[in-house]
């Protein structure tokens, strides 16, 4: 229909550095319950461009465990390592604007400056070094944005980031540039992730006006920490999440996103999938961060 709201498209896009572990779940179901409940369209995306830290076989294995809980992408997976000449393509947009430039500071010379780049780069060149990092420049500008989750969130870029790396010196494509070119590509109209990135969602922002896309909806979760306090990943070797008996997991991660877990009966992974639909609330997510009991 004319004038109509394009239709909700979400999506999950987990690294392939270890099997998924309970907080990774609790933003896979997260983002899949916001799509279902707007009758919208989930999609996976796995971002594969870090290889010396990935694991072999890690991909497949998130996929069949997000399957197990009932969880499948609605189109083809996306995989980022066969997305270089999209990332190519923008960094030569940026580059041929001017908006990027080599980089050779050592981190040490950058430590002395709280990590914080400056507009030029300081002169100190990183050991052996012969390529180059690629940052993008910033201006100093505040940007600020309203999380549906988190509330309202804002970073002098300049100040707070500096410029900032879209090509690493290994040559791989980073973080903030490829992630942005896929959320425009896949027409991603909001994003549902874990509060560790809040911090990084001024620079997409940043890329996106640069890039001349549109800036989607964020809503960031509260993440799941370990007993020590500390977020739950695959680096730290959280335990993954069993998939051959995902009902108690699942129940966990709805319990955390303030649902009532009973409410799906004992029955089976779809009947609680269905009821949470029904019942799935985006203002009854808490905004802090929380120990997993009982993942």
């Amino acid at each position: 229909m004319k004038g109509s709201p394009p239709a909700y498209r979400g999506r999950f896009a987990p690294s392939p550095t270890g099997a998924l572990h309970f907080g990774s779940l609790v933003t896979a179901l997260g983002s899949w319950l916001r799509a279902r409940a707007l009758g919208g369209t989930w999609l996976v995306r796995i971002e594969d461009i870090d290889p010396p830290r990935e694991v072999p076989g890690a991909a497949e294995d998130i996929l069949a465990t997000l399957a197990a809980f009932g969880l499948e992408s609605d189109e083809p997976v996306w995989f980022q390592s066969q997305r270089q000449d999209a990332y190519a393509l923008a960094f030569s947009r940026l580059l041929d604007a001017g908006q990027a430039f080599p980089c050779r500071c050592s981190r040490s010379a950058l430590a002395a400056l709280r990590g914080v780049h400056p507009p030029s780069c300081v002169g100190t060149t990183s050991a052996g070094a012969t390529a180059p990092a690629w940052r993008v420049r910033v201006a100093d500008v505040v940007i600020g944005f309203t999380d549906l989750i988190q509330g309202p969130f804002q970073q002098r870029l300049a100040r707070d980031v500096g410029p900032f790396v879209i090509k690493r010196v290994e040559g791989y494509f980073a973080y903030q540039l490829a992630v942005v070119v896929d959320d425009a590509a896949q027409g991603i109209g909001e994003i549902v992730r874990g509060a560790d990135l809040l911090d990084a969602t001024p620079r997409q922002i940043w890329l996106q006006r640069l890039l001349g896309y549109a800036t989607p909806g964020y809503a960031h979760l509260p993440l799941a920490l370990d007993a020590s306090g500390r977020k739950l990943s695959k680096q730290e070797r959280a335990c993954a999440v069993d998939r051959r008996d995902p009902l108690p997991a699942l129940r966990a991660a709805l319990a955390f996103l303030g649902m009532d877990p009973a409410r799906g009966g004992d029955g089976s992974v779809t009947r609680m999938l269905r009821r949470a639909i029904e019942d799935f609330d985006l203002t009854r997510i808490p905004r802090t961060s929380a120990a997993a009991v009982g993942s």
